[in-house]
C-alpha cells in the first residue's frame, strides 16, 4: 500500500503473522495530517522561534512531542523513525531540547495559540446539535509537582493529586477542553470559569445540551448555561 505523507510517499506492507504493531498506524495518521493541513498550520502558528543556526527546528521539536504523545512513549528514543519521516522531520530531538523548548514558550502566547488550533480542528464538526459532557478526574501524583495538594482522592486516600476538569463532545468522546487544577479544587464550582470560557469560544457552535453528574446541578453552573439559553 502506498501512503502519501508530508515527508513523501511511504510504502506499507502488512505482516500477516504479527499480532500487533506499535507505530505502524502513525503513517496513516500522518497522511491525514498532510491532507487536512492541520499539522502544518499548527507548526506555523507556534510561538517557538530559534535564532541560532545550530538550533533544532520548531517542526522537529513539535513533531517529537506529538509523536511521543501519540505513541504513548515515556522516552523520546522509543519513537519509530518511519513515523518521523512521514512528518517530514530532519531529525528527532532529545529530551533536553524538548524541555527547553517548552520552557521558552510564554503561556500568554502559547495557550491562546493552542486553544485556537484545537477549535479550528473541530469547529466544522459541531454544525449539528450536540451534547457537551463535563466531569472531573482525580490524578494521584508521586514526587514533587506544582499544584500537588491533599484533597478528595478516593483511589489513593492521603496521596497528593491534580484534578482535571474535562469538557468533551458526548458519544464522540472528543475532548474540547481540559482545565488542570490543584488537588483541592475538585468541586464543580472550580469548573465554572472553564465552562464559561469554552461556551464563549464556541459562540454559534454551542451545544444543545450541557450534561454532568449531580455535582454540577448547582446555581453557578446553571446560571452560566441559562445566560446563553442552554439547558
Amino acid at each position: 500500500m502506498v501512503v502519501d505523507t508530508m515527508g513523501g510517499r511511504v510504502h506499507v506492507r502488512w505482516d500477516e503473522k504479527a499480532q500487533v504493531t506499535p507505530h505502524g498506524q502513525m503513517v496513516f495518521f500522518a497522511e491525514f495530517l498532510a491532507v487536512a493541513g492541520v499539522f502544518d498550520r499548527w507548526v506555523q502558528q507556534c510561538p517557538l522561534r530559534y535564532t541560532s543556526p545550530n538550533a533544532s527546528s520548531a517542526r522537529d521539536v513539535l513533531s517529537t512531542l506529538m509523536l511521543g504523545t501519540q505513541s504513548g512513549s515515556k522516552r523520546y528514543a522509543h519513537i519509530a523513525a518511519v513515523a518521523a519521516r512521514a512528518l517530514d522531520m530532519q531529525s528527532m530531538v532529545n529530551e533536553g531540547t524538548t524541555r527547553r523548548a517548552l520552557k521558552s514558550m510564554q503561556p500568554d502566547a502559547s495557550e491562546p495559540r493552542m486553544r485556537t488550533a484545537l477549535m479550528d480542528s473541530v469547529r466544522d464538526a459541531l454544525g449539528r446539535p450536540w451534547v457537551l459532557d463535563m466531569d472531573a478526574t482525580i490524578k494521584p501524583l508521586y514526587g514533587h509537582q506544582e499544584g500537588a495538594e491533599l484533597g478528595y482522592n478516593p483511589h489513593k486516600p492521603g496521596r497528593p493529586s491534580h484534578v482535571l476538569h474535562t469538557f468533551w463532545v458526548g458519544n464522540l468522546r472528543l475532548v474540547r477542553d481540559a482545565v488542570l487544577a490543584s488537588g483541592k479544587q475538585h468541586t464543580s464550582r472550580h469548573a465554572k470559569a472553564g465552562l464559561t470560557r469554552l461556551l464563549d469560544e464556541l459562540d454559534d457552535r454551542a451545544p444543545s445540551l450541557v450534561r454532568g453528574d449531580c455535582g454540577y446541578g448547582n446555581e453557578d453552573i446553571i446560571d452560566v448555561c441559562a445566560q446563553r439559553g442552554l439547558t
